[in-house]
């Protein structure tokens, strides 16, 4: 072998030693595919710009852990829900997500680390912000997603479009999904029956606000809903507020999105503090959290 082409494979496999590993593949942590905000790092460390990746989704929502890696953190930052997993020399971050793992706790890809959060801070209607990170360094997610995903452009110099409605609406207020719409054993009476709305787990006094513009239909005692408020929709859709502490509309009110209806409380058929969150279709009841109308 010649000097010249010995120096060559020296110099190659120098670089080959000093660059790191390829990352593993990350699955997408939310069954929706699509990204409504890309990466777009600052131009300095403390500069404006956007750390990780936006990806639209539903209140209660299930996030899951993009690879295998063990649970670093899980707690909350500047008041915002965070959990980090570390895989490797690598790290991925999810807010704003009640978590359903600890510290310590090692994960699959595709496992369920915990329920989205509404109201983050980067996001105009619920979003999953994922990021990346190698030491103090942002990565761009998107790198690792796999290719089934799709890209939404937006204008740079304007404000992220909302996301499409994925089919039910944001639920009022955030905290983990305690019971979800669908047949079940009810905790206080032991019949089994159809669990008509999805309950959300939250402390007494909470504020409840409207997830819609409407006309409040009931507002008061209504059996084993305890106090309850139900507002009217446009297109033929109600929702419904129950177990409440104390309502704070009238029947005939008109309220708009973000409308205080009501507080947290266990009213009625409960065994705690939570708010019992409905949607109707045409006087049906549908699942908050799914498709149904």
């Amino acid at each position: 072998m010649s000097r010249a082409l010995r120096l060559l494979v020296v110099t190659l496999t120098a670089l080959a030693a000093a660059s790191p590993a390829a990352a593993t593949p990350w699955t997408w942590p939310l069954g929706d595919h699509r990204i409504a905000r890309p990466f777009d790092p600052p131009d300095s460390d403390y500069g404006a710009g956007h750390r990780g990746v936006d990806l639209p989704g539903r209140p209660g929502q299930t996030v899951r852990a993009v690879a295998a890696g063990r649970v670093t953190f899980a707690g909350r930052v500047a008041g915002v829900w965070t959990i980090t997993i570390t895989h490797g020399a690598e790290r991925s971050t999810y807010q704003p997500v009640s978590p359903v793992v600890r510290v310590g706790d090692a994960v699959t890809a595709g496992q369920p680390i915990g329920r989205l959060l509404g109201r983050h801070p980067s996001c105009r209607r619920t979003c999953l912000n994922l990021g990346r990170l190698r030491g103090d360094a942002y990565l761009d997610p998107a790198d690792l997603l796999g290719s089934t995903g799709s890209y939404r452009l937006i204008d740079p110099d304007g404000s992220p479009p909302d996301p499409p409605d994925l089919g039910g609406g944001d639920l009022p207020i955030a905290g983990p999904v305690t019971s979800a719409f669908g047949m079940r054993v009810h905790p206080v009476t032991g019949v089994r029956k159809l669990h008509d709305g999805v309950d959300i787990g939250a402390a007494c006094g909470t504020a409840v606000p409207a997830v819609a513009a409407g006309e409040v239909t009931r507002a008061g005692t209504n059996g084993p809903y305890g106090l309850q408020v139900e507002v009217r929709h446009a297109g033929g859709t109600r929702t419904s507020y129950a177990h409440l502490a104390s309502v704070s509309v009238r029947p005939g009110a008109s309220v708009g999105r973000g409308t205080v209806v009501g507080r947290v409380g266990s009213t009625g058929s409960s065994t705690g503090c939570h708010l019992h969150f409905m949607r109707l279709l045409d006087g049906r009841p549908v699942d908050p959290l799914g498709s149904g109308g």
